[in-house]
């Protein structure tokens, strides 16, 4: 058998980070001046942003061209999509993802904080803490991203004023503090620049605390899903049937959270029948443990039903089934969701029938309050839900794992993605017990 323990230890030098900010704060010059600085641009990439600046009548590099790579984002000069990009430094390896700042396009910031670790939220000094720097700092905290960065930016054109910072840092954390944020870190920043961005600045030697980079290198990465209770969607069924694997039956997903152990007890479910872990196919190798984030192959010891959609679970860490979900939602559709809705809830590799049975709630960002009974939710709304499904699902809470305790709704006529959500823990009907052990 082959061991991977030092895969797993080189996992924790990987980050993955978020921007975002309202429009014109400067997210995508931040993110191009990182890679510029840190030597991550290579030097071809460099001379077509030089050249595309040049086209646009710019003197020097843009350096916000980096990212913004649709030709209607050049064009606009704004972020529209989500541009991913990966970095490394001798202390780290790096995932970011820029996201817009467009009121209209808050849900790709959903898409982009979804898998985040952190949370870089610009501001620009002129104008203080507005309405879209709350929306993103209320989904920031609501996708429970463990750790937030105020950068506030543009800090050259108010004279890199301390009492400028000062004020935006203590309004953001107070709100930050009020939704949950776990932690925040302020930092004064110019991206155009590059003050605190990679290097110090001596513009502000007022400032004694981290750039914007070396905080990326040396906050602590905690990957909680590894913490989590084990759980694999199956999202296909393989059996070759070949001379070679007459027999072979292999469920292959991959791992949402937790780990998983050969010779270990297991639960299928819906169905709640229990088995046990034979082997573990790992890029065609057997393997003894796989864990979180990992693609594999799971066989099992009794010829049990098991088709694309059902969750894999450790037998001692099932979670309740239910068909009634409450969730905190983010509405990104431009069709409204409102009561008696009829939607699709895909959860991991499952699509179920559902219905919107109630909207309790909707949450005003300016003083944090709950509009009671709204009715409706209306693109970029953040809201409560209570939906029925047609079928029970196992579906965790959201506080206990982002990637088993999310789900979206989807328009059954077009395919069309309408609200994501995170679900709140709630008394289900437990599986099946023990006793419906499988035997060979």
């Amino acid at each position: 058998m082959r061991t991977t323990t030092a895969e797993a230890l080189s996992a924790t030098t990987l980050l993955r980070f978020a921007t975002a900010g309202s429009v014109d704060d400067g997210k995508s010059t931040l993110v191009g001046r990182l890679l510029h600085d840190s030597k991550s641009v290579l030097a071809d990439q460099l001379e077509a942003v030089a050249h595309a600046s040049r086209n646009r009548g710019q003197a020097t590099p843009d350096l916000a061209l980096l990212t913004d790579g649709l030709r209607a984002e050049r064009e606009q000069g704004i972020t529209i999509d989500v541009a991913y990009r990966y970095f490394a430094t001798p202390r780290r390896r790096f995932i970011l993802a820029d996201t817009p700042g467009h009121v209209q396009y808050t849900r790709n910031m959903v898409t982009g904080a979804s898998t985040a670790e952190l949370t870089v939220i610009l501001v620009d000094a002129r104008n203080g803490v507005v309405e879209q720097t709350r929306r993103h700092t209320a989904i920031a905290a609501l996708l429970r991203v463990p750790h937030v960065v105020l950068a506030v930016n543009k800090m050259d054109l108010v004279g890199y004023e301390e009492s400028v910072f000062a004020a935006i840092a203590e309004e953001f954390t107070a709100y930050a503090g009020e939704l949950g944020v776990p932690e925040i870190t302020a930092i004064p920043i110019s991206a155009l620049a590059g003050d605190n961005v990679v290097e110090p600045s001596s513009n502000m030697d007022w400032y004694g605390g981290p750039t914007v980079l070396e905080h990326l290198e040396t906050v602590p990465v905690s990957h909680d899903l590894a913490s989590c209770h084990a759980r694999l969607p199956v999202q296909y069924v393989i059996r070759p049937q070949t001379a070679e694997h007459p027999d072979y039956r292999g469920y292959a997903g991959q791992i949402a959270a937790g780990t998983f152990r050969v010779g270990e007890e297991v639960t299928i479910l819906p169905s709640g029948r229990t088995t046990k872990i034979s082997g573990i196919d790992l890029l065609g190798d057997p393997v003894d443990v796989a864990w979180t984030t990992q693609s594999v192959t799971v066989r099992l010891q009794d010829d049990v039903d098991v088709s694309r959609g059902d969750l894999i679970v450790p037998a001692e860490e099932a979670p309740a089934l239910t068909q009634d979900v409450t969730a905190t939602v983010c509405h990104v559709a431009d069709q409204p969701l409102t009561v008696g809705h009829r939607v699709l809830l895909k959860h991991g590799t499952r699509t179920v029938k559902a219905i919107v049975k109630e909207i309790p709630s909707r949450l005003t960002l300016d003083d944090l309050s709950q509009h009671p009974e709204p009715g409706r939710l209306v693109a970029n709304d953040i809201g409560r839900v209570k939906i029925r499904t047609a079928e029970p699902l196992p579906i965790d809470s959201y506080a206990d794992s982002r990637r088993t305790g999310s789900f979206i709704l989807i328009d059954p006529a077009d395919g069309t993605t309408l609200t994501a959500g995170m679900a709140i823990r709630q008394p289900g009907i437990r599986h099946p017990g023990r006793n419906d052990r499988m035997r060979s």
